[in-house]
């Protein structure tokens, strides 16, 4: 059997990714970094989304020997100039603190009347082989910044996120739902067939690309 292994131990995105990928790469087992030993933390210097993904993949895939996919995302907030982009899980000063994050966001903007209040989530998710050689593929979901958190679902900002046409929060969202609409949805349906040509034996092919805009 095939093998790619996730550049994260965040156990949200494990199973998110691995229910994207699954039904696209059906005969593929999906690691995780938490399967091998020794597999450095890769810290986030880059200042894009793209820039961070090829980083922690190209790093675990030299680390593993094992083709790597890795990600970076974020909320980009129109009437704070597009932030809190490549800094949204630690927004708040505390990295994965998503209470904070979302308390310090919406007092921020708390006074933005509702038609101001758009944004999306960006996602860059990227493929690396050992030898170097990575792309990058991108993904973006468009919607608002409710001024109240509602739904138990999900994870990081969905509590205040509502997708352009929907009446709910992606917190409100089934997993399923989410895994059509979502930005990280996207980039990882965009860079499912280069995972399947680098497992052919075929090479990446490095242009960057976009799905979901």
């Amino acid at each position: 059997m095939s093998r790619v292994v996730l550049a994260t131990r965040n156990a949200h995105k494990v199973g998110e990714l691995r229910a994207v990928l699954a039904p696209l790469l059906p005969d593929v087992e999906v690691l995780t970094v938490d399967a091998f030993e020794h597999v450095p933390e890769v810290a986030e210097t880059e200042v894009t989304f793209a820039g961070n993904a090829l980083l922690k993949a190209r790093a675990v895939a030299a680390a593993t020997g094992v083709p790597a996919i890795a990600d970076d995302s974020g909320i980009s907030v129109d009437v704070l100039g597009g932030a809190p982009g490549i800094f949204s899980a630690r927004w708040s000063g505390r990295h994965g603190d998503d209470v904070a994050n979302l308390e310090l966001l919406l007092a921020q903007i708390a006074d933005v009347p509702a038609r101001h209040r758009g944004g999306a989530f960006v996602c860059a998710a990227a493929l690396a082989l050992p030898d170097g050689s990575a792309a990058v593929r991108l993904g973006e979901l468009r919607g608002t910044i409710t001024p109240t958190t509602a739904g138990g679902g999900g994870f990081g900002y969905d509590p205040i996120f509502v997708p352009e046409g929907a009446q709910r929060t992606l917190a409100e969202h089934t997993a399923a739902e989410k895994n059509v609409v979502s930005h990280r949805g996207a980039a990882f349906r965009a860079l499912a067939p280069l995972v399947v040509d680098v497992l052919a034996g075929r090479p990446i092919r490095p242009e960057h690309g976009s799905e979901g805009q």
